[in-house]
Parts: C-alpha cells; structure tokens; sequence
C-alpha cells in the first residue's frame, strides 16, 4: 500500500517539518532505542505490521516474508506465494498472516520452526481479483482478515467463511473491546454488529479523512485520523478532540497510531518520525533519524509485554526502550561536545563540557545554554560553601547563576579540594602544580601557588589526619606531597614505590579512605603505614579484560563509581562493616562513550543521575533499574552427520538418535529487548561434561561428536547480573552402533565362544600335528644323526683303512726298495766276484756267483716299487708326469726319493751313482719342472 501526497501537501509538509526542526529542542532526552537494519535481520527493508506472541517473541510483515525475532536470532519464513506480507497477528498459538490474495496462520511444530496453512485455499475461487490483506483482528470465536474491498469473516468453530463487502473502499478495521468497527471511505464509520455492517456517523469529516486509529476514551471513542487531526465520537456526535500537542502535530501524516499501556499515545508518521505522548495528549517524545531513528517513515507500531514501542520501518526495524530507567542525548550537531563533568547546583545543571560551561533549568525541556566567557575546556565542578567553582582551561571561575567570575588565571585547574580542618580554604590542582583558594569576609580569592612543586596535578587528595597530599601522576606515579603548615611551600615529595604509574590512572577520597584505580587493580591508602594496599574484592571489577579506565567519581549521595567495558559499577558503604557493597549496571563501555579517562558522572536528584559522553550525555533512573522476570527458551536443536543436510530435533520430547548423529547444536533465547540490559547465559550437559560452563553472550552451543549414551542439556540466563528462575532441560539418547547393541553384543559372545572353541580345537590340532611332527623330525633326526655318525665311524674306518693301506704300501715301497737295494748290492757283488774269477780262476768263485744269480729276483724291481710307491702316495708318478711329460724315467725315480724325502746321499747308492751325480740330476730336473732360483725342489714334489 502506497500512500500519495498532493503537490501541495507536499509543500505544506516541508515547510512545517522545516519549521519544527529549527525550533525542536535541542536537548530532548530520549530512551534508548535499539535498532536493526535490514542486513542484520536478513529480510525487505520495509516492515508492514509488528505482533508478539505469548512468549515475547515479535513477528514482524516484511517484504520478503513472516520475519520472526526471539531476542537473539532472527529468521525468516518466506510469504507461501512469494508475495509481500502485508499484515500479521498473533492469536494464541497462531500466527495469521496476509499478502497478495493469500491469507492464512503459522503455527509451531514439535521441532520449533513455523508451518502454514493456508485460509484462503478454501475459498480461492471466491477472492477478488488483485486484493492485498492488510490487517487482521481476532473477535470472540472469529478472525477477520481485511482488504480494501471486503472483510473475510473466518469462523473457528465451523471452519466457515462469510464476507462483508457491500462497500467500495474499506480503509482499515479496528478494535476497541469487544466492538469491532471500520471505515469505509466516502461513507463513514461501521461496526459489524451480527455480521452485518452498521452505520455509526458518516460525517463529511470522517468520510473524506481516513482513519488511522481509533482509541477507546472515557467520553467516547477518540479517532486519529491521517491528515485532519483527532477527533471525539461521543453519542454519535462528532467534534474535534485537542491534543496539547496539537499544533505540533497538525501538519504530519499520520500513517499509524498506537494507545500505549501507560494511557499515552505513539503517533508513526511519514517522513516525521515517531511521537510519543502522555495521557493528554502532551508530546514526551519526538524522535527522528537525526535523533536516532532508522528511518523517518514508519509503517507499523506496536507495544510489547515490557512497554518497548516497536517500530516497522520503511527502511529497517527499531525498538524504543520506552521504560528504559536511562535516557540519552545525542549531541549530533556538536553543540555541547565532550561532558567532562557536571553538577546540579541550585536551580540549575551546569555541563563543563570541551566547548565551555553550559546549564540549563532543572525541570526545563529547553536546550542547554553556555555561560557567556566560558568558552574552552571545562575540567572540574566543585561546589562548596554554597559556591561552584569552574576548574577551566584559562584557570579558576566562580559562577553565580549564569555569570562567571574569573578568581584565577594564568593556568588551567584540574581539580578542587577542601582542606581538611579549615573550610575557608581550597586547594586547587592546577597544570603546573598546585594552588591555595582562600576565603576574607565572605569572598573567595586566589592566595598563592605552592612554591617548590611544579608537577601538574590533575587527581590530587588530602589525607585527613597526616594532611599529606598525593597526586595520581601518569607518567610518574602517586607523588606523596609534604606541605608546610602555611601551604606556602612543598616541604618534600616522593614518588610511592607501589602501585606503579599507568595510564589512565586516578585518586579518589571515599569516606575518608584515599583510593587509587588502575590498570593493576584498585588500592586503598593504609596511612599508618603509608602505603597503598590492593583491594581485592574492588578489583575484580577489572577482572576478565574489563578494564578500560581507572576514573573513580565519589557523587553527593555517598556513592563510589567506576566504569568498565561491559558495566558501570558503583559501590555503597556496608551496613555492619567496612566493606564496600557492591552495585552493577548493565551499560557497556560502547554506550556509555565516555572520553577514556575522563568519565563522569553525577546525582542530579534523588534518583536520577548523568553520566557525561563524547556526543552528549544520559540520565539514568537507578530506582527504575530494576529487571523484569524472564524466561530462558529453548528455540531449536539441530542435529547433522557427515555429507548429510542438517536436521531439526523435537524440542518438546526426549529424542533418540542414530550412532553418527552425534553433532548437535542448541539455540536458546531470553526475549529481552532493553539496550542497557545484557543477558547472559550458562549451560552444562550431564553425561558429557560434569560443570556448568562460564557465563556467555552467545544463545548458541555447539557439540560435536559425541560418544553414544544418555545425556541432558539444562541452559539458565542472567539478565544484568539477575539469574532468572527457570532452567531448559533437554534429553536426548545417541544411541549406540548395531554392531555395539546388547543383541549384537550377545551375538558376538555367542560367535566368540564358537570361534574360541574352534581355535582352540585348531590350535590343539595344530598343536598335535607339530608334536607329531615334532617326534617325526626327531626320530628323523636321531636316525639321520645314526646315519651320521655310522658315516662318520666308517669315514674314520675307510680313513684307517686308507692309514693302514698307506702303511702297508710304503711299507711294501720301502721293503721293495731294499729288495732293489740288495739286488743291487748283489750284482756289485757278482761283478766283483767275476773279475776275481776270471783272475783266479777259483771254482769256489763261481759257485757263489750262481749262488749270487739265484738270489738275485727276476722280476722286475723297478715296476713293483713303482707300483707300491703310486699306491702309498696316491699315483703321484703319474700326476707329476702329466704335469711334466719331458721327465724321463730316471727322472721319475729322482722324483720319486725326493718325495720320501731322502738326501742325495741316500739316492746315490739307489741310482748307483755317485753324490755329485744325484746333484747333478737334481739341477736338470728342477730345469724341467721349470723352478726358479728361489722355488725348493723337494718342497715342490711334496706339494703335488
């Protein structure tokens, strides 16, 4: 639905939106508002219709389709014919939707994602023709669906359909109690009355203006209509209704009304932002883009359960904390700049801001005003003896109302403090030291400078009872001061050893106890032994990387603050002990948007305090700070296995799972909207891990690859610091693998045992087939070692055989070669004899000479000896004449004496010559052996 102005309203629009913006205020304090583009929620930027359900969670008719948000994730439920969603509305445990001829309801399944079924498929033959649905109401047992041609009537109970369509252009439905109304423009304001459409006024007015929104009012029905301003139905009389802030809203369009729970009234317009008014009609708020808005056309309006006003965008979702105990202002333009400090003094607030001193009424609207001769840094506000000091850049002012008076100049002052036990004097921390205020008949003045210490002071406090000074320095450290008693001049000072110098650092004084914050932790002064001491339970503030900035602000109401990255904590004396208590508030650093080192904050009245930012400031409510109860839901739990797509889980029952489908993921969500308020939470799966885990921002946890077994989840939430009551519990069975069941296991047993008894009968087999075997190879051995040894006994036989044979036969050569010898000898003797015979002529001669030839064998000598020689030695005649066949026999013979190893003396009478014979056979036969000078003849014989 698009909305169109003529050239003229156009006009008309523009210059009165111009109008408003030169004169809006300046320093309007606005809630905080929590905003989201369409890249964040995922979905068409612009938003139709907003509807929360019984569990907080809102719904939201988008471009793209049902766009749901629980306070931690959104998603997406695409339109069922693709079309714009035009109107939504929660009744029950539905979610009834309308787009571009299709109307029906979502509703939740068991694994906590959205289903539709569609109404309008019933009677599709029945719809007209290009119709969009652009609102929904519930009515007793009915739900009524409106385009701007008719009115579809669906009945719950019967599940039938009946139509109110006698009218041309039906403009919107509305509901005020039980009363169900319309407008149908150019003929008036109807009520459905036993189906029927009755006419209630068809005044001109209502007739040509349309209505945006009707609220219910005590004297009758009030109707906002779009261009023309509000008007009372009383009695069936119509007359115009003002608003307090009626001129300034008469030339908006308005394009979308809400009654809020409070009796006031938000007003969405186009092109002019929100407008948030009290019950008479008086506007708290106007908010736009250049005030915060996402955008400046707004489509929808809706309040939830905790009064945040949610805002359907043109471009964007917002949600307004409209209850939020902090409202902010946003100095965009750069007006006020820096809030360094700030104090309630009098009538009036005065901001010590990079720009000067500015201030302002204290129940005043109006926009801050600066104090004339104030421009430049203000560092300090410092009130006493019903006087406020200015701590400036060009030095010390006095201010009285709206005028300052310079009591001090030639320096910038830091910082002021009284001087324990005179209250007529002040010391001052100045850039180059310090300096003495001093109050004569009744006028403050400036005294003196503190001679002897030139060192910039900027955090500085007195110790009550020793009077001594320490001034937190950067880039030095505490710096112990010890003043003359006229506080002329600095007697001495130190630089305490410990805590150690850093940025950021600061001193504060709270309840007489000096204080010093850092990076280290927070110290507190010990004065009788003059040192700092780390206080323990102060310094967990810092713990967990909160630390930004040790800046310690003491206010008029005795409280003690400090801020970290996630918290602003402030700290209360104990009721019975000296112990601080210790107070947190939800406000992280990134909202705060304090200058780093520089924060501050200050008790501007009973309840509400301001804290200073680089863009501005806010005022926060601490008796208001108080969180709502809510609860911790379980949204989905999905399961995925390897290359499979992931699988929602029943989140209403216990699930069973498959071995493999053992990386599940849980979301969970408190529908908590306030952007100052945090929620954490903390979880633990029995079965798997045995502790809750650390306390975390993250509403989803993963686990992956989880063994089979019985396992409960169980997730809690804190809401700023407030555990909430209810617990999620989950259960769920990974089952275990069919090959590890019980029946598998049994199986297993049963097939253990089989195949236990069929290895042992293997192995008693095997067992006895190597013991036979075994006894086979040994009695295999036993014989072979039998046959060896039988080998053995007639190898030593054979070998003594041999030894024997050997013998014999050298015994034979040596007895064949005396039987040579002796026929040998014997010839000589015949020789001999015949040569005496033929001399003699002795007969007795010649008979001992047939003697002799008797004697003498026939038989060859020299064959047998040869013969038993190659059988002793092993046919070495033959080997050595195949090596050598030049040898002749006479040298064989040599051959043969040599290898019996006899001498040429003992050769010579077996050859029949003489030594020098054998010696000279010896020669020519090592010639034929071919032996060189150095090779032993008979060494080579005995060696063939």
């Amino acid at each position: 639905m698009i909305y169109y102005l003529t050239a003229m309203n156009k006009i008309s629009f523009y210059f009165f939106t111009l109008f408003f913006l030169a004169f809006s205020s300046f320093s309007q304090d606005l809630p905080p508002i929590v905003k989201f583009k369409s890249n964040v929620y995922g979905a068409g930027n612009q938003n139709w219709m907003v509807s929360e359900d019984e569990n907080q969670f809102v719904y939201f008719a988008n471009n793209e389709g049902l766009l749901e948000y629980n306070g931690s994730n959104w998603k997406l439920y695409p339109s069922p014919n693709e079309t714009i969603i035009r109107s939504v509305k929660v009744i029950g445990s539905r979610i009834y939707t309308g787009c571009y001829m299709e109307f029906g309801y979502w509703e939740r399944n068991s694994e906590g994602l959205l289903q539709y079924v569609s109404l309008s498929s019933k009677i599709k033959d029945k719809l007209i023709e290009d119709e969009h649905f652009w609102n929904i109401l519930e009515a007793d047992n009915w739900i009524l669906f409106q385009s701007f041609n008719r009115i579809y009537v669906y009945d719950l109970k019967k599940k039938t359909f009946q139509f109110i369509d006698n009218h041309p252009y039906i403009f919107r439905i509305y509901k005020i109690d039980n009363s169900i109304y319309f407008q149908a423009v150019g003929e008036g304001l109807y009520e459905v009355v036993n189906g029927q459409s009755l006419l209630v006024n068809d005044d001109e007015r209502i007739k040509t203006n349309r209505i945006v929104e009707i609220f219910e009012n005590q004297d009758g029905l009030l109707l906002q209509t779009e261009r023309a301003g509000i008007f009372q139905l009383k009695e069936g009389k119509l007359q115009p209704y003002h608003f307090v802030s009626e001129d300034e809203l008469r030339p908006n369009s308005i394009f979308c009304a809400k009654k809020l729970s409070n009796g006031g009234f938000a007003l969405g317009t186009i092109s002019n932002g929100v407008y948030i008014l009290d019950k008479a009609g008086k506007t708290e708020y106007h908010i736009k883009q250049n005030s915060g808005l996402s955008n400046n056309t707004i489509l929808s309006l809706e309040e939830d359960s905790a009064n945040n006003l949610w805002l359907g965008l043109d471009n964007g979702i917002d949600c307004i904390n409209i209850q939020s105990p902090a409202k902010s202002y946003l100095d965009d333009e750069g007006y006020l700049g820096t809030v360094y400090a700030s104090i309630k003094f009098k009538d009036n607030i005065y901001l010590g801001t990079n720009q000067g001193l500015f201030y302002k009424e204290v129940n005043s609207k109006g926009k801050f005003q600066l104090v004339n001769g104030t421009k430049g840094q203000v560092w300090a506000l410092f009130e006493h003896d019903n006087t406020l000091f200015c701590g400036h850049d060009l030095g010390t002012f006095i201010i009285e109302g709206t005028s300052p008076q310079l009591i001090f100049k030639g320096t910038g002052t830091w910082k002021f403090n009284n001087y324990p036990g005179n209250s007529n004097i002040i010391l001052q921390g100045n850039y180059n030291g310090l300096s003495v205020l001093e109050k004569n008949n009744s006028e403050w003045k400036f005294r003196n400078k503190i001679e002897a210490f030139d060192i910039s002071s900027r955090y500085f406090e007195i110790e009550d009872k020793t009077k001594k000074i320490y001034i937190g320095h950067e880039y030095k450290g505490i710096i112990e001061v010890d003043l003359n008693e006229s506080l002329r001049k600095a007697n001495s000072f130190k630089i305490v050893e410990n805590p150690k110098k850093g940025k950021h650092i600061s001193l504060a004084k709270y309840n007489g106890t000096i204080f010093f914050a850092g990076k280290q932790g927070i110290f507190k002064l010990n004065p009788t032994k003059d040192i700092f001491v780390k206080d323990k339970n102060l310094s967990a503030v810092f713990d967990n990387d909160e630390y930004i900035s040790g800046k310690i602000n003491v206010d008029k109401s005795n409280k003690m603050w400090v801020f970290t990255r996630n918290y602003i904590y402030y700290f209360t004396s104990g009721n019975f002990n000296s112990e601080l208590k210790k107070h947190k508030i939800s406000i992280p650093f990134a909202i705060t948007n304090p200058m780093i080192g520089y924060e501050n904050i200050t008790q501007i009245s009973n309840n509400e305090y301001l804290v200073g930012k680089t863009d501005g400031y806010f005022i926060i409510n601490l008796n208001n700070f108080k969180v709502q109860t809510h609860k911790v839901y379980l949204t989905s739990v999905s399961v995925n296995s390897l290359e499979n797509p992931v699988k929602s889980l029943k989140i209403s029952e216990e699930s069973e799972l498959n071995y493999d489908e053992n990386n599940l993921t849980f979301d969970f969500t408190v529908p908590q909207y306030n952007r100052f308020i945090d929620v954490e939470y903390q979880y633990i799966l029995e079965g798997f891990q045995n502790k809750w885990s650390e306390w975390s921002g993250k509403s989803t946890v993963n686990f992956k690859n989880l063994p089979p077994g019985t396992y409960k989840f169980m997730v809690k939430a804190k809401i700023a610091n407030d555990i909430q009551d209810n617990i999620i519990v989950y259960n769920f069975t990974i089952n275990k693998p069919w090959y590890l069941t019980n029946l598998a296991v049994i199986i297993y047993l049963f097939l253990f045992i089989i195949c236990a008894y069929y290895i042992n009968k293997s192995y008693q087999n095997y067992y006895q087939k190597q013991k036979e075997k075994l006894i086979e190879e040994n009695n295999l051995l036993l014989e072979i070692s039998a046959l060896e040894n039988e080998q053995q006994l007639m190898k030593l036989r054979n070998e003594q055989l041999t030894q024997d044979m050997d013998a014999k036969n050298r015994e034979l050569a040596v007895s064949t070669m005396s039987l040579i010898k002796k026929n040998e000898l014997l010839e000589i003797i015949k020789e001999d004899l015949k040569k005496s015979a033929e001399v003699s002529s002795n007969r007795s001669l010649k008979t001992v000479i047939s003697t002799i030839n008797r004697n003498i064998s026939n038989d060859d000598s020299w064959n047998k000896f040869k013969e038993a020689f190659d059988n002793a030695d092993k046919d070495f005649l033959k080997k050595i004449k195949n090596a050598h066949p030049s040898l002749t026999p006479s040298d064989l013979k040599l051959c043969a004496y040599l290898r019996m190893n006899l001498s040429s003396k003992e050769i010579a009478p077996m050859l029949n010559i003489s030594i020098r014979s054998v010696e000279i056979k010896r020669y020519r036969l090592r010639k034929k052996l071919n032996l060189t000078h150095d090779d032993g003849l008979v060494n080579y014989i005995l060696s063939i």
